[in-house]
């Protein structure tokens, strides 16, 4: 967001800045122009005013050096004409004298501005002088024509017209342009740094939220939003954010202390249950009675599991432990020892392939080998004798630690699998194994807690896979 916002800010001071430069640097052109031609203009006038006194051989020859004199100095074409389009003087040489004897003779083919002066003599022999040139930019015109009239009114006897190289002032307009352009880009880059300073102070809050969310998100209800700068409106959305991030934060402890306090309140007097039912069995006749005993006295086990379950699952849930590096590979290869023999009794073969080294990941202490402890029991309950189980680690594309448990049991229907991870959900053919149905559940939560994920699939041919991803370090 803040680059696009920085994209329109730039974009409108850009435009802003050509709006001023622009007619600046056209002001400029004009006006130096507007000078070129007051400055040649006087000039004209002086030739004009000495050919409308020219009577003798001398007066000519004075007018000859006159404007020979000026079209040597300044590089110009300076001619001559009577009404009726005679040249009565001619001075200088190169591309300025063409262009003016061009407009001379009414020629409107050649370069140079041609056209322009033929029109400029066609008003000088009116009585006009020339009040306009084309404006002057860095690349043209390189010649301006201008005329002047020789006498006034009805004693108009000609015209001086005069082909001024405009090299000079094109050059003064560059320069001028360039100092522009440089002021420009200057105050652009002035109000850039500026507009991304603006843009920091609104975003810096916006993302403060951004990441106090993505923590809230990961289980860190105690994250707040702790910017205090920004729009009034945005800090007071920070206040009200940070109270309603307290209240669900309250909530859900409530919650869980409700949880954890019930679960650990009955364990005493279910504990208590046990021990007088295990108490009263000798005292039972063989016999029906002895049966519905036993039966009671499992579910009083079970539920005893259900309770430790609730409690584990509430201490994972409220856990403030911080995320820390780990090394997986090591914390598999520790697990997949310690349940060997568990394996071995069962009958169930347990190896564990591709134990990449150096596999790190960054999660809650200890994260892949409680998770992978309750993958491994839930596949010692559910996996039959004579069947295999595989662990197998890996490095994903992403940078993430990979830890896949397959084995090749009886596995659940593709429409059960999604609820394998629910809290006290089993399958239906399950529903007599021993468990709680909180095993992979809590490894789900811890594996969300870390920042990973735990996914179910089925294993072909048949069986299940279980894969936990968590974070690079």
């Amino acid at each position: 967001m803040r680059r696009r916002l920085l994209a329109v800010l730039m974009v409108l001071m850009g435009a802003a800045a050509l709006l001023l430069c622009v007619p600046l640097a056209d002001a400029y052109a004009r006006g130096r122009t507007e000078h070129l031609l007051l400055q040649r203009r006087s000039e004209a006038v002086r030739f004009a005013d000495l050919a409308d006194r020219m009577r003798t051989a001398a007066d000519r020859a004075e007018l000859s050096a006159e404007i020979s004199r000026y079209a040597q100095l300044y590089g110009a074409g300076v001619v001559v004409v009577d009404t009726a389009g005679a040249t009565v003087a001619r001075a200088g040489t190169g591309p300025a004298a063409a262009a003016a004897t061009d407009a001379a003779t009414d020629s409107d083919t050649a370069a140079g501005g041609a056209s322009d002066g033929a029109d400029a003599r066609r008003r000088a022999l009116t009585g006009r002088s020339t009040d306009r040139l084309p404006t002057l930019r860095p690349w043209g015109p390189r010649t301006v024509v201008l005329a002047e009239p020789v006498g006034r009114d009805e004693r108009v006897s000609g015209a001086v017209l005069m082909a001024v190289p405009t090299d000079a002032a094109r050059r003064d307009v560059a320069v001028r342009w360039s100092f522009i352009a440089a002021g420009a880009l200057a105050a652009f880059a002035a109000a850039a740094l500026v507009a991304a300073g603006i843009a920091r102070w609104l975003m810096r809050p916006v993302l403060d939220l951004d990441r106090t969310v993505e923590r809230l998100t990961a289980g860190s209800l105690q994250a707040r939003a702790v910017s205090d700068t920004g729009p009034p409106e945005l800090r007071h959305l920070r206040q009200h954010f940070n109270t309603m991030a307290q209240a669900m934060a309250d909530s859900i402890g409530r919650q869980r202390d409700f949880v954890a306090d019930a679960s650990h309140q009955l364990r005493n007097p279910l504990a208590t249950l046990v021990l007088q039912l295990e108490n009263v069995e000798p005292h039972i006749a063989p016999g029906p009675g002895l049966t519905e005993h036993s039966r009671a006295l499992d579910e009083a086990e079970r539920l005893e599991e259900l309770l430790d379950g609730l409690l584990a699952l509430a201490r994972v849930e409220s856990g403030t432990a911080e995320l820390g590096d780990q090394d997986v590979a090591r914390a598999v290869r520790d697990r997949v020892t310690a349940w060997e023999p568990v394996f071995g009794a069962a009958g169930v073969e347990l190896v564990a392939t591709g134990l990449a080294e150096g596999l790190r990941a960054r999660a809650l202490p200890d994260a892949a080998g409680r998770i992978l402890d309750a993958l491994l029991d839930n596949a010692a309950k559910f996996v039959p004798h004579g069947r295999r189980v595989e662990v197998h680690t890996a490095h994903a594309p992403d940078g993430c630690a990979v830890v896949r448990v397959a084995d090749d049991g009886p596995g659940v229907p593709a429409e059960q699998l999604a609820l394998l991870l629910r809290r006290f959900a089993r399958a239906p053919q399950h529903q007599n194994v021993p468990g709680s149905g909180l095993g992979l559940a809590i490894a789900e939560e811890i594996a969300r807690i870390s920042g990973g994920r735990l996914a179910v699939s089925g294993n072909e041919p048949h069986g299940l896979v279980v894969e936990l991803r968590l974070p690079p370090p």
